[in-house]
């Protein structure tokens, strides 16, 4: 077997575990949005704190998708031997590389652009409609309850929120669990907003985020490096 039909092979074995991997997560996906109590049930208490986020559905379908995409181009372009579509998937992958690399500068860069941003957007949706939206209270209180925090910025971001005008108090993990959670108690308890905490939690384990960054980095540069040297091969056949 020579070098050009064993990478051949390879970009072919990768890319449909990716393209298998994408349309797992795609049905998935599928399945938690049009029938996410029938998936709970299988899976019990594991996935009910978080597969009960709805959004979760989405973000499953959209990576589903991506993935689905990517590693139909690549098996089917090294497979027929088709310059235009492992183009395509260089493109593709390109793209996705480019998109992450700005996401992480921006991240690192404008961490404060970010929190404003975040704020302008969280803490109205916080005031509407949390205590009203089930499922959007019960993604709040999963996220407060694992990350030990309290809003977005603080307690403050439920203050006139349907929850505090029927309470009259703040969600308990503003006050540590305690009772009655109210301004006197919360201003004491110091529990920071979910935003500067989930930070301080990317920070500390920023080997292990920077690793798997890496390490994903790495997987798409060497995909675009085999597209591209298949690519160029097939000129010489």
């Amino acid at each position: 077997m020579g070098c050009f039909t064993f990478i051949k092979v390879m970009m072919i074995l990768f890319n449909l575990t990716i393209f298998l991997g994408g349309g797992t997560l795609l049905g998935v996906g599928i399945w938690v949005t049009v029938d996410g109590d029938s998936f709970l049930g299988i899976f019990g208490t594991l996935s009910s704190s978080v597969l009960q986020v709805t959004n979760v559905s989405y973000f499953l379908i959209v990576i589903g998708a991506i993935l689905l995409v990517i590693g139909f181009l690549g098996c089917y372009g090294a497979q027929k031997d088709s310059k235009c579509i492992l183009m395509m998937f260089f493109s593709v992958v390109l793209i996705i590389f480019i998109a992450e690399v700005a996401a992480a500068v921006v991240a690192l860069v404008y961490t404060g652009l970010a929190e404003t941003l975040l704020t302008a957007v969280v803490t109205p949706l916080l005031k509407k409609k949390y205590g009203e939206d089930d499922a959007f209270t019960q993604i709040w209180n999963v996220t407060m309850n694992e990350v030990h925090c309290c809003g977005l910025n603080n307690y403050t971001d439920f203050t006139d929120s349907p929850w505090y005008m029927k309470h009259k108090t703040y969600p308990a993990p503003c006050c540590n669990d305690r009772q009655p959670c109210n301004d006197t108690l919360a201003t004491q308890s110091k529990v920071s907003g979910c935003f500067s905490q989930i930070l301080e939690e990317i920070r500390t384990n920023a080997g292990v985020v920077g690793g798997v960054a890496a390490g994903i980095a790495a997987l798409e540069i060497a995909s675009m490096a085999v597209s591209m040297y298949l690519y160029c091969k097939l000129d010489e056949k």
